[in-house]
């Protein structure tokens, strides 16, 4: 059990609280100050103060100093106060910041070597000596500062340093602080004594801070600490140096002080427990206390209760310096040593209840039914504790003994293997206090069975025993079996679901092909119901082949063409068949069907578990293509043909060849004269147009000796069909008409009259009749 300090103060409570603490910086030596005010006891002797530094305001103030707080509502009624500011500054009421400096005002390396910071400033010491007749010492303190500012970020990363240091007088060995949080070695700042701040820092030591300072205050600081008590063990008869300092920390803003109790500088005993807020560690109900104040020597002992004497020892008596509690209350003692001098000692004991714990059962599957399972204990603590939120289990152990003497704590909790059937594990309840209640928890195991129906599921569109299960619906397929609120959770080996770890998710794939076990773990109020096997099944799916589209020739318009279904992987007669036309249902249920309508047709086949597949088939209009015109353009050796065309499909083109090659434009370029066939080809397969064309040229020369080459001029590629209203005039170089070449007549043989003409240039006319002329002139050879 842990058991609590608790040193009273007594408050001097004034008739007006806007009073405000008194300071004198002038009216008391450093060594009166320590010997007179701080300590005042003839059982301190050697009191020497060796060493005083502080700033420098020109002889009218100083940092440090006496105070008097009689008639306000500071804790202390008098005392030293050192600051790192000045000593004007301290007194409230908290409406201006104590923000001061003084030159040359340095720091403290003992302060920062023993705190382990560094760069201190406008630091305030007073050293002295000291020789006690008894094993310890003590005095009561308030630290305040302007760095306490409530929900300021920054009173999270900035505080001033203090120190209370001792060390035996001889010098030889380093000082020790005793500044400190009790029971820690945490020095006290404004960073480890704070409620905290809202988002910038969670409080520290929060027991050990007293309050924030509004504008009305006896003092003129920000926040301040509770009362805290410096201790520190002593050899009686030795002497000691004490070295109290105060100092800024990187600058010298936003000031800080120390108040010293009048006359709080004593010998003490601790009676043996630890100094915490009574409160936060009362005793256990049921237990006594055995409080020990024993000091060396022959001395009395006088102790109270509620301020009540409930047992004197005189000096001498055998066995003395101890006392038994039963009951809470508020316990001092005072002793009296050999030479009439006397130390003290204060305690609070409070008394909290016992908690109550709830003996429980846990009940695991085991899976191969040997009696033996993993547990996880924690699954016992809700009702051991009751709900309760101010209990918690601190351990669970394999016997009542090691309970009771808190020995031998199981340490696998969570994952804790029974040695025995019904093994009874026992579970350590307490309270906020530390007091305990011992609580059995029985490790049971179930023998529940659940018989689950394969969960089967279609196979996806790679179709390789591979699919998505939602494990979901295994729980439909039970629930007359289990218990209605029953939870279920789902893992890959049988391991796994007995210990509860690596759960699956609800959503799972295979990792087996076509058939997997998993196994299924079933629990009610937290307790293990069952775990069982269940079977995923992958259905065969048929495979069809992909989407496609096809294309109809309308003008052979009303033949149909054929649509698979597409079976791949088995028989196209194993399945049920049926199709859509334009996201309608048809009456088709066949495998393939006719069709002579464009348009989207989808074709579901099934399998007779029940598994489909679906494909589309778009049906799109195509037909041969129809030669709307044929454009020439130029007269001469090289021309240029274009072909235009209407019709649904996709069309290629080709000149003089059927079965060369096609291209996707419709015009040819560097077309000789003379006649021609194009060829137009539907991409899609319906069929090729053909179309003999002709293309207009003009010789640059014949020679009519009746060889039967070049016998006659005449226009090559000639279609009068194409070009009715030709008229073609040729004339000689001095313009005499010769010839008019037109539909009725043929090339002309080189002779005018009936008698041949000599070679020569001859020039020619050729009119189209559509306002188109083309001029030029050839060569007559003999």
């Amino acid at each position: 059990m842990r058991y609590t300090l608790l040193l009273f103060s007594f408050f001097f409570l004034s008739i007006s609280f806007a009073q405000n603490i008194s300071v004198d910086s002038q009216s008391f030596t450093p060594q009166q100050l320590i010997e007179d005010i701080l300590i005042d006891s003839d059982c301190i002797t050697g009191v020497s103060v060796t060493n005083v530094v502080g700033g420098n305001f020109n002889g009218t103030d100083q940092s440090y100093g006496f105070f008097d707080a009689t008639g306000t509502t500071f804790p202390f009624q008098s005392g030293i106060v050192m600051s790192t500011g000045r000593l004007a500054n301290v007194p409230g009421p908290n409406t201006t910041l104590s923000d001061d400096n003084a030159s040359n005002w340095e720091g403290d390396n003992d302060l920062e070597t023993i705190l382990n910071e560094t760069g201190t400033t406008n630091a305030t010491i007073i050293e002295f000596d000291f020789t006690a007749v008894a094993s310890a010492v003590s005095f009561r303190y308030i630290f305040a500062s302007e760095e306490y500012q409530e929900n300021n970020p920054n009173s999270c990363n900035f505080s001033d340093l203090f120190g209370f240091l001792i060390r035996p007088s001889d010098g030889q060995n380093q000082f020790e602080n005793i500044a400190l949080v009790p029971d820690t070695d945490i020095p006290v700042k404004a960073t480890t004594v704070t409620p905290g701040v809202p988002g910038s820092c969670p409080p520290q030591n929060e027991t050990y801070f007293g309050m924030y300072n509004g504008n009305v205050s006896p003092i003129n600081f920000n926040g301040q600490t509770a009362i805290l008590t410096a201790n520190a063990e002593v050899l009686p008869g030795e002497s000691y140096s004490v070295k109290l300092v105060i100092a800024d920390e990187q600058n010298f803003r936003f000031d800080s002080a120390v108040f010293l109790e009048a006359g709080s500088f004593q010998l003490s005993t601790d009676l043996g427990l630890n100094r915490l807020v009574a409160t936060n560690n009362p005793v256990c109900e049921g237990e006594s206390v055995i409080l020990d104040a024993t000091l060396p020597g022959q001395n009395g002992y006088d102790w109270f209760r509620d301020g009540v004497l409930v047992q004197s020892d005189p000096i001498g008596c055998t066995g003395c310096g101890t006392f038994t509690a039963t009951e809470a209350g508020f316990y001092n003692v005072e002793v009296t040593l050999a030479n009439n001098c006397e130390a003290f000692g204060e305690v609070t004991l409070e008394y909290a209840e016992n908690p109550i714990a709830t003996d429980t059962a846990l009940t695991e599957c085991d899976f191969n039914q040997d009696g033996l399972t993993t547990y996880d204990l924690n699954d016992a603590f809700s009702v051991l504790t009751g709900d309760n939120p101010n209990l918690v289990v601190s351990g669970y152990f394999t016997s009542l003994a090691n309970a009771m003497n808190n020995v031998d704590v199981i340490t696998n909790v969570t994952t804790f293997e029974n040695t025995s059937p019904n093994q009874i594990i026992y579970a350590r309840v307490i309270n906020q206090a530390n007091c305990f209640d011992i609580g059995e928890v029985e490790l049971r195991i179930s023998t529940n069975t659940v018989d689950i129906p394969d969960l089967e599921v279609c196979d996806r569109d790679d179709i390789d025993g591979i699919s998505i299960f939602d494990l979901t619906d295994i729980q439909p397929s039970i629930q007359n079996q289990i218990p209605p609120d029953a939870f279920l959770t789902f893992y890959e080996t049988a391991q796994d679901a007995e210990l509860a770890i690596n759960a699956l998710g609800t959503v799972y794939e295979n990792t087996e092909p076509n058939q997997q076990t998993i196994f299924v773990r079933v629990e009610n109020d937290f307790q293990c119901f069952a775990i069982s096997e269940a079977t995923l099944v992958v259905l065969f799916t048929p495979t069809l082949m992909p989407d496609e589209t096809v294309f109809y020739c309308v003008d052979t318009f009303p033949e149909p063409i054929e649509l698979m279904g597409g079976v791949l992987n088995d028989l196209p007669n194993n399945y049920f068949y049926d199709w859509e036309f334009n996201g309608m249902p048809t009456d088709l249920t066949t495998s393939t069907i006719e069709v002579n309508e464009t348009g989207t047709y989808t074709v579901t086949v099934t399998d007779p578990n029940g598994c489909s597949s679906s494909r589309t088939i778009i049906v799109l209009p195509s037909e041969r293509a129809t030669i709307s015109g044929v454009n020439v353009d130029g007269i001469g050796n090289t021309n240029t043909v274009t072909i235009s065309v209407t019709g649904s499909g996709d069309y290629e083109f080709a000149l003089d060849n059927p079965n060369g090659d096609y291209q996707d434009e419709n015009t040819f370029i560097n077309i000789t004269p003379g006649f021609h066939t194009v060829y137009v080809r539907d991409k899609n397969g319906c069929g090729i147009t053909e179309q003999v064309i002709s293309v207009l040229g003009f010789p640059k020369y014949f020679t009519p000796n009746g060889d039967s080459n070049h016998d006659f001029w005449q226009v090559a590629g000639v279609n009068f069909e194409l070009y009715p209203q030709l008229v073609v005039t040729i004339f000689d170089r001095f313009g005499k008409l010769i010839q008019v070449q037109n539909s009725r007549n043929s090339g002309w043989d080189g002779s005018y009259k009936g008698l041949n003409l000599p070679s020569s240039d001859y020039w020619f006319t050729a009119e189209f009749g559509d306002g188109r002329s083309f001029s030029g002139h050839f060569a007559l050879k003999r």
